[in-house]
């Protein structure tokens, strides 16, 4: 089923969330469908999974290596696939083995030499999960984890905007990235507020070098 709803482009860079391209949206629309219609557990599981594997690789300097790496050959892919699974089951998250829909995404990945659309397929995956189950998620990046009590005062102004309204729930990712310098990065759905320090420098530059 996964291997009929798929094909290319290029994810831009940016501060806050890395948007996902659109072939990591046709991954991340097949293994949902594939989770989906088998039953709700399913997807749930498929969720927990992905999820893990994901933590699992950014965590081993030799599994991001791997992922992002497309002149293995079919055998080392296959075989360092079998150590992220492996991993991935050591997890105290996980309650068994990798199933074979996950399996199977990642197969078709790396039949396709797609494994470097890993992160951008889960994330996008994760916005459907949240679709699904009525939830907004939101991705605050700053440069240093936010203060407990600044993290509140976000969290209370966000609660007040006409998305979250309309959600059944609320949640919100703060993710670190020196890069913004200072200030906040807002993502939610396909809206980004950008009020990182590293933009207003960024504006600065441009300015200056109009008026040169």
């Amino acid at each position: 089923m996964l291997c009929s709803l798929l094909r290319p482009a290029t994810v831009p860079l940016a501060l806050g969330r890395r948007a996902a391209s659109s072939i990591a949206h046709k991954y991340s629309n097949a293994v949902y469908s594939a989770a989906l219609v088998n039953s709700p557990q399913t997807l749930t599981t498929v969720h927990l999974e992905l999820n893990t594997i994901s933590n699992v690789i950014n965590e081993a300097p030799d599994l991001k290596a791997f992922v992002n790496n497309p002149t293995l050959s079919a055998k080392d892919r296959s075989s360092s696939l079998a150590a992220v699974y492996a991993r991935a089951e050591r997890s105290s998250l996980m309650k068994g083995p990798v199933s074979d829909i996950t399996k199977n995404l990642f197969a078709v990945l790396s039949e396709n030499g797609r494994l470097g659309e890993t992160q951008g397929v889960i994330q996008s995956f994760n916005e459907l999960v949240s679709k699904y189950k009525g939830e907004l998620e939101v991705v605050v990046t700053s440069a240093a984890p936010l203060l407990k009590d600044v993290s509140s005062r976000l969290e209370t102004i966000l609660k007040q905007s006409q998305a979250a309204q309309q959600a059944k729930s609320l949640k919100i990712t703060n993710k670190v990235n020196p890069s913004v310098l200072g200030g906040i990065v807002v993502d939610f759905g396909d809206k980004s507020i950008d009020l990182s320090v590293s933009s207003r420098v960024n504006k600065l530059n441009n300015i200056l070098q109009q008026s040169v």
